[in-house]
């Protein structure tokens, strides 16, 4: 371990949610639960108030709906969620070069190269105490926690120990005081299967986990597990913080409302999911030579098949046309509920004219296949040419309800239009600026 705190672990408090309540007053202090909205819908965030409705992260929605039939349930609004990592990032960026996200709404900051007098527990509280002040003003008043540590392991737990909007700081010679009797599940890769196994030995804590030998957990847990937990038990953990993470793939998948059977249908689908898989690929200026289809089928039995290609592609519809062979190999007659594509084995560099001398059709048309999409979805940004921004309330076949308020504007009111009434439109989130 380090001989100073200075591996920082910042987490945006029920980041989804709170980016709807600071962008919807009327939602605020409200439970707000931001996912699939769908009979096979997956709760991404909920926020606090949600929360203590029993509503978490990965829950159903059908489940999170019975708990809290009066929250808010919205579907995600990703370019609003990236605005406001994006300006996070750059928070904490302008302190050190040495930051690891780990997602959007959280990152490893290495502190050993920042800017400061030293490295004492007073110098990096009150810089985290500043990282948070900024993370507040930028984002127009969300909340992160923050841990500061001797290690990767520490500053995690401790990013943990006063959510929301909290920070703590372990001064280095304390990690056992705190560790050790805590429950053995605050050990990453300790799940239910581990603490089960571990349970019927009698490790119910850190402390107990700290008294069994390196041979008894590679007996009970396997030679890496078992030593995993050995050092981390005694919070040994000298991970670097990686500022660079190389991506390993690029994928894009669907989750279906209803079982899908039509041969045509899931071939216009991976098309089109090709398509979102490719303009990832040219964005990040990436090829893959390993094309996946991931097939989720009625029974929940999850299939997937793969191909590796000559040279690496990131061609549309060479990834569909090798996308849809695969799908060949999979029995979908009993329908399907997920569907996905994904290219791996990523380099830098393309082969343009690798199918070029295949003479075979172009893609499956995607337009007169793709399933209804759903018009106005919930939480969605809208604009009105009379009454200006808002965000849609909620949609039937014929109406669409949207309460007119913005960030800065308090509650507004309600109205209802018509589905397809031309003043009304989608439109981006309010900028952050």
């Amino acid at each position: 371990m380090r001989s100073s705190a200075s591996v920082l672990h910042l987490d945006l408090d029920a980041f989804f949610a709170s980016v709807e309540q600071r962008d919807k007053p009327s939602l605020r202090g409200k439970p707000v639960v931001v996912g699939g909205i769908g009979g096979r819908g997956v709760v991404s965030t909920a926020s606090y108030e949600a929360r203590a409705f029993g509503v978490r992260s990965a829950m159903s929605t059908r489940e999170a709906r019975a708990l809290c039939p009066h929250a808010a349930f919205l579907t995600g609004r990703f370019p609003a969620y990236h605005a406001s990592s994006r300006a996070v990032m750059d928070v904490l960026r302008s302190v050190t070069d040495l930051v690891e996200p780990l997602s959007l709404d959280e990152a490893f900051v290495d502190l050993a190269d920042a800017d400061l007098p030293d490295h004492s527990p007073d110098t990096v509280r009150a810089l985290g105490e500043k990282i948070r002040a900024r993370v507040h003003e930028v984002t127009g008043g969300l909340t992160a926690s923050v841990g500061i540590a001797s290690s990767k392991f520490l500053a995690k737990i401790a990013s943990e120990l006063d959510k929301p909007d909290g920070l703590t700081v372990v001064p280095p010679g304390t990690e056992l005081d705190l560790l050790t009797p805590m429950d053995v599940r605050v050990i990453p890769g300790v799940g239910p299967a581990t603490a089960e196994r571990l349970r019927r030995i009698g490790v119910h804590t850190v402390e107990e986990l700290q008294g069994l030998s390196l041979d008894e957990l590679v007996r009970v847990l396997g030679k890496a597990q078992g030593h995993g937990l050995h050092e981390l038990a005694r919070a040994r953990d000298d991970r670097p913080v990686v500022p660079e993470r190389e991506a390993k793939s690029v994928s894009v998948e669907g989750t279906y409302d209803t079982d899908l059977t039509d041969r045509r249908l899931l071939e216009g689908l991976l098309t089109r999911q090709a398509g979102d898989v490719a303009a990832r690929l040219h964005k990040h200026s990436l090829s893959g030579r390993t094309v996946t289809v991931k097939v989720r089928l009625h029974d929940f039995t999850t299939v997937s098949r793969s191909q590796t290609l000559p040279s690496p592609v990131d061609q549309a519809d060479a990834i569909a046309r090798t996308a849809r062979g695969l799908l060949g190999e999979v029995d979908t007659s009993g329908g399907v509920r997920l569907l996905g594509v994904g290219v791996s084995g990523l380099a830098d560099w393309i082969q343009e004219e690798l199918f070029a001398a295949e003479d075979e059709p172009d893609e499956v048309p995607v337009v007169a296949v793709e399933p209804p999409r759903r018009q106005w979805s919930p939480g969605a940004d809208v604009l009105h040419t009379e009454h200006g921004r808002g965000w849609v309330w909620g949609a039937g076949r014929t109406v669409v309800t949207v309460r007119f308020e913005t960030r800065h504007s308090g509650p507004g009111p309600v109205r209802s239009f018509a589905v397809d009434d031309p003043e009304l439109s989608v439109t981006d989130p309010e900028p952050l600026a």
